[in-house]
């Protein structure tokens, strides 16, 4: 089966989506899958961040389209980063990065080939031009090397530049779920080695400082109160039981958040 998801800051109101739905189809013929398209506008870390989360957990020979790109129609590269197990195209900016690294080991090549790309190429939209029609060759069997050459001078991005420490622990809140749940960038299994459930934190989020129980999950709590857990993808979270900690905190993304135990 030839598998190929998209994950996008586009939203669900344009056609742009379908666009490129439709180059991959007049392509090759693969099952699509989205993982979102509802990434903050130009927020790269937040699309690393849910790409990490996410693509590992898709069969081998996935190829992921992603597509966050502030830089588009500028000097900056497109790639196609592979690892043992799965694919990932895109601008070369970090978006793809962490995802990699999360999955294996992995290589980066610049995309350089034009023959792999539309015949007609906008400045605006190389989600359609040029990461989906090569993402699509790729599944059909072109060799990575075709592509382009293999580069060393890729741009990195560090989502775990969180800092633990025996009585606090500092990161930064990397993604706001639909239920309002803040998720940041403390990796919750670190924290859990020096910080037990059931337990009274401060919280300094942003400007504000805050006080509430860690626990294990939102149930222990009453409704409408505050907590801290570990998330599903094993990061550091701000919940409400049955509420919204975003607008009960006025969170905004990349607020600072810092614990102390």
């Amino acid at each position: 089966m030839k598998l190929m998801t998209f994950l996008t800051d586009f939203g669900i109101k344009s056609s742009y989506i379908a666009q490129m739905k439709a180059v991959a189809l007049n392509i090759t013929n693969p099952k699509i899958i989205d993982i979102t398209h509802n990434i903050t506008p130009q927020n790269v870390k937040e699309g690393a961040f849910i790409l990490k989360t996410t693509a590992p957990y898709f069969p081998n020979g996935t190829v992921h389209v992603a597509v966050v790109d502030p830089g588009v129609g500028t000097d900056r590269r497109g790639i196609v980063v592979t690892t043992k197990t799965q694919i990932l195209v895109g601008p070369d900016n970090g978006l793809l990065i962490p995802a990699a690294k999360h999955i294996s080991e992995f290589q980066v090549y610049e995309i350089k080939n034009k023959k792999l790309m539309e015949d007609s190429i906008s400045d605006m939209f190389h989600g359609r031009d040029i990461f989906t029609p090569v993402a699509s060759y790729i599944l059909d069997g072109v060799f990575f090397d075709q592509v382009g050459p293999r580069i060393h001078d890729y741009k990195k991005l560090d989502l775990d530049n969180s800092v633990i420490k025996e009585r606090t622990a500092e990161g930064e809140a990397i993604h706001i779920d639909d239920f309002g749940n803040v998720i940041t960038n403390i990796d919750g299994l670190k924290l859990r080695q020096t910080l037990d459930f059931n337990k009274k934190i401060k919280l300094n989020i942003g400007k504000k400082q805050v006080q509430m129980p860690f626990v294990r999950t939102y149930g222990e709590t009453k409704k409408n109160t505050a907590l801290s857990t570990i998330g599903s993808s094993n990061y550091f979270e701000i919940s409400v039981n049955q509420g919204d900690a975003k607008e009960k905190y006025k969170v905004k993304l990349g607020d600072k958040i810092k614990i102390s135990f």
